[in-house]
């Protein structure tokens, strides 16, 4: 009911805004002399109720009935600009063109400056309404709870805010309109010169970054905000060592990564994380390319509700699919990560699917049902010493599970199959990485031949996935140490997660069939180089309060992970943090010969998970000359897909 009585005052307000500026307009192109102005009144009375319909027309197809003004910015007024000036367009036809004798075209032109400034006020003013409302509102809350604790929040809130951007710009507001925060702002610092020295949201930039501790001296700082959220975790860590020892608590706004839907307000103002210190710069997607395969498609995310899944079912939903099939084999996990797209995405089409991807009749029956043109498969065992104690399951499911999937979407046409690979497949020493191996060759293999575009995407450690280095950092943390590295030499390439998935995505819209691309993964990090900033973002030393132990390597693990073998080599992209390893398919004789050997040693409890190991160093070693094997066809596909039956029963 408030939102229909807005609309109708709105509308209300801008006929009575019509009537106000052709009035005026008139009797100023006559200077106020309204002998000579009462005949083009009289004509433009006669037209004004046509005119009044078409402007509010226009006005309403530019959306002037449908946004919240009062959280209005200079692109809502350009809109109103705009529209001002189309229906002027028509003030012009009908009063000048269509009208005998003409009319002049000055009062038009008056009316239309006067008609953007008056219907462009009207928003504005509720704009300011609604500033000015929060402020008293904050004021009286501050009052009511007494002067005195109002001057001691103050007097312990000094603050500066790192970034004189957009961001920052938007923090300094938020925070001017909410003073029952009880944060004074102090100033700007940023590195742009052009910026140094001017006021900005009626803040002074006091200089640049390497001058932190100078100013915080200056002003008695206590809180440092840092509203810059495309800045690397290169500068981010600047800014961090600098207020190292100075007493003051560093706080961040999300990252670009994390503001996917771009709002920003002073609840997202947080704690800096450690994925703040790895952050890099914005990944580039071409939207474009990426909406011509997902938009209006049927879209299958496997492991769907894993990190990863997650992540990527919540980007593909974005992007408009006709279905997201959201399979997993956990019905706790499924049901939450449908739940969240469905709050975020209310007209999505979303499938929870729970499913086994060893389970071949159950995934033959989701293709056949569903019909996916893109899949994304996710699903995998990914811990590296737990496998090594479960190479079956290892086996069964990073391999058999992965040809599950493929053979499916090979037999009912799905245009695109991705699979999502990581590092641990190169030169693998451990039995997930050799899995996932073997999972990158059968895909490889099915590509030759196929209508369908199989790839394989790969890349390091995701920050904050299921399992991962982080979490149990913070646990261990929480419970005050010790902090257990494997090695003092351990270093890891990490990703967020979604940065991850874009760069998924923008991979699987290049792909032609065959490819394994691999994602620039930055510098690789020292493990205990992690602890450590960990460890200082909690406040703490991590030399004095918080123990590092060194437990030694794990089976499986290798101190370096690498990306691409020595062999293979990249091509680069047409994007700058994608490439396609070089190395050629490496499967010798059929697909069918390779499952049954993997499901042999599948099948060795005691020895099997060494040799599967073995096998698979073998067979992808440079030194052994590779030999093409025929594209397997769809009769050869059909009598595979009994092959995993035997390992599961």
């Amino acid at each position: 009911m408030g939102y229909r009585v807005k609309k109708m005052g709105l509308f209300l307000g801008d006929v009575v805004c019509i009537l106000i500026s052709f009035a005026l307009a008139v009797l100023l192109r006559f200077d106020f002399s309204f002998s000579k102005a009462l005949p083009y009144w009289h004509i433009a009375l006669g037209k004004l109720p046509g005119l009044i319909v078409i402007r509010l027309c226009i006005y309403y197809a530019f959306g002037l009935y449908s946004r919240l003004w009062q959280f209005a910015s200079v692109k809502e007024a350009l809109i109103i600009v705009l529209a001002g000036t189309f229906a002027s367009i028509a003030d012009y036809l009908i009063l000048h063109i269509l009208q005998p004798g003409g009319f002049p075209r000055s009062i038009i032109f008056m009316a239309w400056s006067l008609n953007v400034f008056l219907t462009g006020g009207i928003r504005l003013f509720m704009r300011v309404r609604r500033e000015w409302a929060n402020y008293v509102a904050a004021s009286k809350q501050m009052a009511n709870a007494g002067m005195e604790q109002a001057a001691s929040v103050n007097n312990t809130h000094k603050i500066l805010i790192v970034g004189a951007g957009e961001a920052g710009v938007i923090v300094a507001k938020e925070l001017r309109v909410h003073p029952e925060i009880g944060q004074e702002i102090v100033g700007f610092v940023d590195d742009d010169p052009a910026k140094q020295g001017y006021t900005v949201a009626g803040y002074r930039v006091l200089g640049p970054t390497e001058r932190l501790p100078d100013f915080i001296e200056a002003h008695n700082v206590e809180e440092i905000i840092i509203a810059m959220p495309s800045a690397p975790g290169t500068v981010i860590r600047r800014i961090v060592h600098a207020c190292d020892g100075l007493g003051v608590k560093v706080l961040t706004i999300p990252g670009v990564y994390e503001l996917l839907d771009g709002k920003l307000d002073i609840s997202r103002i947080r704690a800096i994380d450690i994925q703040d210190l790895l952050r890099r710069e914005e990944v580039k997607v071409n939207l474009e390319e990426i909406g011509m395969y997902l938009s209006g498609r049927n879209v299958l995310v496997t492991g769907a509700g894993g990190s990863i899944g997650q992540e990527l079912s919540r980007q593909i939903a974005g992007f408009d699919p006709e279905s997201l099939i959201l399979l997993g084999h956990g019905e706790n996990d499924i049901y939450e990560v449908n739940i969240d797209l469905l709050e975020i995405f209310p007209n999505l089409n979303t499938i929870p699917v729970i499913a086994d991807i060893r389970d071949s009749e159950r995934i033959d029956w989701v293709f056949s049902s569903y019909k996916p043109d893109v899949v994304f498969h996710a699903a995998a065992h990914k811990h590296v010493p737990l496998m090594e104690s479960n190479p079956k399951e290892a086996i069964s499911n990073n391999v058999f599970g992965t040809w599950n999937v493929a053979n499916a979407a090979e037999r009912y046409g799905a245009e695109r199959f991705v699979l999502i690979s990581t590092d641990k497949a190169v030169n693998p020493v451990s039995v997930m990485g050799c899995s996932k191996r073997a999972a990158e060759i059968l895909i490889q293999a099915l590509a030759r031949g196929s209508k369908t575009k199989f790839m394989a995407v790969r890349f390091g450690n995701v920050l904050g996935s299921r399992g991962s280095v982080i979490p149990l950092f913070k646990r261990q943390i929480s419970r005050g140490g010790p902090i257990t590295v494997t090695h003092p030499d351990m270093v890891r390439y990490f990703m967020t997660i979604p940065e991850a998935v874009q760069l998924v995505i923008q991979a699987a819209a290049m792909g032609r069939g065959g490819e394994i691309f691999i994602l620039d993964m930055g510098e690789p990090v020292r493990i205990v180089d992690l602890a450590r900033d960990m460890v200082r973002l909690s406040g703490l030393d991590p030399d004095y309060d918080i123990e590092i132990q060194f437990t030694g390597i794990r089976p499986g693990e290798k101190i370096v992970e690498e990306l691409l073998t020595a062999e293979e080599g990249t091509c680069t992209t047409v994007h700058q943090r994608i490439f396609v390893a070089k190395g050629e398919a490496l499967l010798d004789g059929s697909i069918r010969e390779f499952l049954d050997t993997c499901r042999k040693f599948a099948e060795d409890n005691d020895e099997g998970g060494k040799a599967f190991v073995s096998w698979i160093q073998e067979i992808t070693s440079p030194k052994k000359p590779s030999k093409p094997s025929k594209p397997a066809r769809p009769h050869e596909l059909q009598q595979l897909s009994q092959l995993q039956d035997n390992l599961l029963t």
